[in-house]
């Protein structure tokens, strides 16, 4: 395989905050591979919550080079790279040229039903109160809202979106932004609000007080989760998983995570990170078997890629193959 790869930068329409701090750009890194015949593409964001940079990511695909020359094929490549944005670039890029090269969709590969459009969560950026109803207010027409936590004041916050979105189901995130000494209080200040999943309260490797309170909503592990191998930390803490195939290191062990944490009783929830629809495009395959889908990076940039996953409202409908697959 001949490799290129490069960074590119999406405008987003708005800011984009999370407790960890705001973004008005994504950074995302696109890798292509070729056979000579057919090109394959796949794209992944950096994760700076594991010290990721886009031009780390760029660095680590392109010392892959003389191996892929060398003939590594997509199951090698599991094993010579890390799980990671950077190992999900190439896999992703593997999927989309061996199809093209069989003549065939990755659904089939992967030995799957054609995929079939789904409902996406829409995300409420964390602001104050009164911001987040503003915004809650104006997407309350669709059916189901992420919303950001991670703050003082998450009750209030909570509150106001219920308001102002009465009758979307309310999924909330909090990326490692509460205590211990407020966990109880504000899960049920979400309970009140009538949330139904709750995101990551804790921060990974800083949670087993969740193993000792009675959830009042099911909590999802989403830092705490990263591939198969993390799943024996998880147990008596979470209730789902959030697969990401920037995390799980590619379309391929995501597949296996969704599976593998199915076999245990966890609720699969599939998500994102802001970015085009090239980036999305695979994870529809896994979003097939989810309970929650969260693949609304698209919705939050100023434009997409011209050939991007159709939207209509909040439901998605599969890649056609001019984007990928």
């Amino acid at each position: 395989m001949e490799l290129s790869v490069r960074i590119e930068r999406w405008p987003l329409a708005g800011a984009f905050t999370i407790s960890r701090g705001s973004k008005t750009e994504a950074y995302v890194v696109v890798a292509e591979l070729s056979d000579g015949t057919h090109r394959g593409r796949g794209e992944s964001v950096p994760y700076r919550r594991y010290g990721e940079t886009a031009d780390r990511i760029v660095a680590a695909i392109e010392a892959m080079r003389p191996v892929l020359r060398q003939g590594l094929d997509r199951s090698a490549l599991q094993h010579a790279m890390r799980p990671g944005a950077a190992r999900n670039a190439l896999d992703c890029a593997y999927w989309d040229v061996n199809a093209k090269a069989a003549g065939r969709r990755a659904h089939e590969l992967a030995g799957m039903a054609a995929p079939v459009p789904l409902t996406t969560a829409y995300t409420i950026s964390l602001g104050t109160p009164a911001a987040m109803a503003e915004a809650a207010e104006r997407a309350a027409w669709r059916p189901s809202l992420k919303v950001k936590l991670g703050g003082d004041d998450d009750g209030e916050r909570i509150a106001a979106v219920r308001r102002g979105a009465p009758q979307a189901e309310l999924i909330v995130d909090v990326n490692e932004g509460w205590r211990e000494d407020n966990l109880a209080e504000n899960l049920a200040a979400c309970a009140d609000a009538g949330v139904t999943l709750v995101e990551q309260p804790l921060r990974a490797g800083g949670d087993e007080a969740l193993a000792h309170i009675r959830r009042v909503i099911p909590v999802c592990a989403d830092e705490s989760v990263h591939d198969c191998a993390s799943l024996d930390a998880l147990a008596g803490k979470y209730d789902a998983v959030n697969v990401k195939l920037d995390k799980a290191g590619g379309l391929t062990e995501a597949l296996a995570l969704a599976t593998a944490a199915e076999r245990r009783g966890l609720t699969v929830m599939v998500g994102c990170m802001v970015a085009t629809s090239l980036a999305m495009a695979p994870a529809m395959l896994v979003a097939q078997r989810a309970r929650v889908v969260d693949l609304d990076g698209p919705l939050l940039l100023a434009k997409d890629r011209p050939e991007g996953l159709r939207y209509d409202g909040s439901l998605i409908y599969p890649p056609e193959p001019a984007l990928w697959g």
